[in-house]
């Protein structure tokens, strides 16, 4: 792989910028400065550091985000920041979009990725990956309510969900709901069909097999290990 590819790939610059880079000195190849960008590397076996940083590179990019609140989970929008807006410029090159949405008002974790085959696995309603979300919603959940979310709920457009697990708090207007697919605003329609209830805030803590990591703040971001990425891969 040219040394310029590499670089591109890696969201550090673009191939214009790495020749620049390259004969200003700022590279270097195995702790020694290289000139040229066109140089053939081996991604697995040399070692790339710019301005002293070593570049790590990944065939594909795999990011937990803990969403907060009033950011979309899209790539691009005219009114609204979305969440690529809480990652470095650096990385807006790497082509990256999220693995399903949450909406603009709910946090939590968000999976992005450049891997658009694993992706549309993880997302296939065959599939049925669990999803995790505390919720806390205007009114206590009765033995009732339970039991039809448990059950599977008929929302207003005539579709019934599939059964949900829920975990109730003491005060049994705040717990963790567990779904096995992602309809739009879901879990709000799915309390609203219960009747004069409603979701106050809602948090996604497990996606399939990843937690939450609780080290991250809102707005705050980490690559994925690769163990968790075979995790997802094995899904």
């Amino acid at each position: 792989m040219r040394l310029d590819r590499f670089l591109s790939m890696s969201g550090v610059m673009t191939r214009r910028e790495a020749e620049r880079a390259a004969r200003a000195g700022r590279i270097f190849v195995n702790g020694l400065p290289e000139r040229s960008a066109s140089r053939q590397i081996d991604p697995a076996v040399d070692r790339v550091a710019f301005d002293g940083e070593e570049i790590e590179y990944r065939e594909n990019y795999f990011i937990m985000i803990n969403k907060p609140g009033g950011y979309v989970s899209s790539t691009k929008d005219p009114r609204d920041r979305t969440v690529l807006e809480l990652l470095p410029e650096r990385l807006h090159r790497l082509s990256l979009f999220p693995c399903g949405r949450l909406d603009k008002d709910t946090t939590g974790l968000l999976l992005l990725t450049s891997n658009g085959s694993l992706a549309h696995r993880l997302l296939s309603p065959r599939r049925q990956v669990e999803k995790k979300y505390r919720f806390e919603c205007s009114r206590p959940l009765s033995d009732e309510d339970r039991a039809a979310l448990e059950a599977g709920v008929l929302l207003a457009d005539g579709y019934r969900t599939l059964p949900a697990t829920v975990e109730l708090d003491a005060g049994r207007t705040s717990g963790i709901i567990t779904i096995h697919e992602g309809k739009y605003h879901q879990i709000k329609r799915m309390f609203g069909a219960l009747g004069d209830n409603r979701i106050l805030s809602l948090e996604r803590t497990q996606f399939g097999p990843l937690s939450l990591d609780p080290t991250l703040p809102p707005g705050g971001w980490r690559y994925l290990s690769p163990d968790e990425v075979a995790q997802l891969e094995g899904l």
